[in-house]
């Protein structure tokens, strides 16, 4: 799939905001955005070779399968064949990502994966039908209130997921005058936002990448019953053991994530250079250790929301007893971030684009005008 793309992706994010070469080509404007780019291309295609070879050995490991032979022939031209097949359908959907991204509105590759995860809604909604059994009462799974209850707390998730996506801490910021001949410069005031979940689901994404490893490399030494009894018992989905170790991974990507796309002394030096001051605090150190504060603050409250929506599919299997995890994913985790997350990015993009046209946007007034 898509994942090779977004795993190189946030890798690339990341070893930008660390390494200063890349950094030094990143801020070179569209050229260095088409060359972080084309690292990110690479980086796919290196981490399709690598999950495809991988992926290889598991079908061909017969313990997998309760020693059912699913590949007749293994070897050589099987694990090139199937590395070969990965690249192509992942780079296929990268290119159509570009595609939709360049000659439409949204993020091409968030849009695709958005329309994945909305085309398996109807599957979902229709084991919801099945575990109801609405006209065969004897094989009823779940009771008319569950129903109920999944559907009232969906629509709560979604609008608690609104809100703390939008939700941020702006500092305000005034701008000291300065007289340059007969024109006045600065003297107004701004603010700097902060947002609460600065990292959002590359926490997750990074947290469920560390869970799984453990759990996969044990499938490639299925003699080493040892390490498969530490791995069950202790990376079990949905046991108690996984859910805590899961909320531990996202706190420490939400801090990991966050200390390095957000650097307050770089922040204190701008402001302190171009004028810049928040009231109260004096510039220079003292603004960094206050932004760092603020920060440290917002992504503590940041990461328990995350922590909360991540691990929510368990709770709700464990509270209501949905025996299938397809529909209990539907109301946390990955899904509903991504998906609120596409949207709203999705409709601010339209609503620039209206504006841009001379429309009034949709998103506060609620209609469209055309141009006069």
């Amino acid at each position: 799939g898509i994942m090779p793309y977004i795993s190189a992706s946030i890798i690339m994010q990341l070893l930008t905001a660390v390494v200063p070469a890349l950094e030094k080509i990143a801020k070179e404007g569209r050229a260095g955005y088409e060359k972080i780019n084309q690292y990110t291309r690479y980086g796919t295609v290196l981490l399709c070779i690598i999950q495809g070879f991988f992926l290889s050995l598991w079908l061909e490991n017969k313990g997998n399968f309760f020693g059912m032979t699913i590949v007749p022939y293994p070897g050589f031209l099987f694990r090139l064949n199937t590395v070969v097949t990965l690249c192509a359908g992942t780079i296929f959907i990268m290119w159509l990502g570009e595609q939709i991204q360049e000659r439409g509105i949204g993020n091409g590759i968030s849009l695709i994966i958005t329309a994945s995860i909305l085309s398996r809604l109807p599957s979902s909604l229709y084991q919801i039908w099945v575990f109801y059994s609405p006209f065969n009462p004897a094989q009823r799974q779940i009771s008319t209130f569950t129903v109920v209850s999944l559907f009232i707390l969906w629509f709560l998730v979604i609008v608690g997921v609104v809100l703390f996506s939008q939700a941020q801490r702006r500092i305000p910021v005034q701008y000291a005058r300065r007289v340059v001949g007969r024109r006045v410069y600065g003297g107004q005031s701004t603010y700097l936002p902060i947002r609460v979940d600065m990292a959002g689901v590359i926490a997750i994404i990074f947290a469920q990448s560390v869970l799984l490893f453990p759990s996969t490399l044990a499938t490639f030494f299925p003699k080493a019953s040892f390490l498969n009894r530490i791995f069950s018992q202790f990376i079990r989905s949905q046991g108690l053991w996984y859910n805590l170790s899961y909320v531990i991974l996202i706190i420490f990507f939400m801090y990991f994530y966050t200390a390095i796309v957000f650097n307050p002394v770089e922040i204190a030096n701008n402001l302190k250079k171009y004028g810049g001051f928040i009231p109260g605090v004096r510039p220079g150190e003292n603004t960094a250790k206050y932004l760092d504060y603020i920060a440290t603050r917002l992504v503590f409250a940041g990461a328990i929301y995350i922590s909360l929506i991540a691990i929510l599919p368990s709770l709700i299997m464990r509270t209501f007893n949905i025996p299938s995890y397809a529909i209990a994913s539907f109301f946390g985790g990955t899904t509903i971030l991504i998906f609120v997350g596409v949207m709203l990015d999705t409709m601010r993009q339209i609503e620039s684009q209206l504006i841009l046209h001379h429309y009034q946007g949709f998103m506060k007034k609620g209609k469209l005008r055309g141009r006069r």
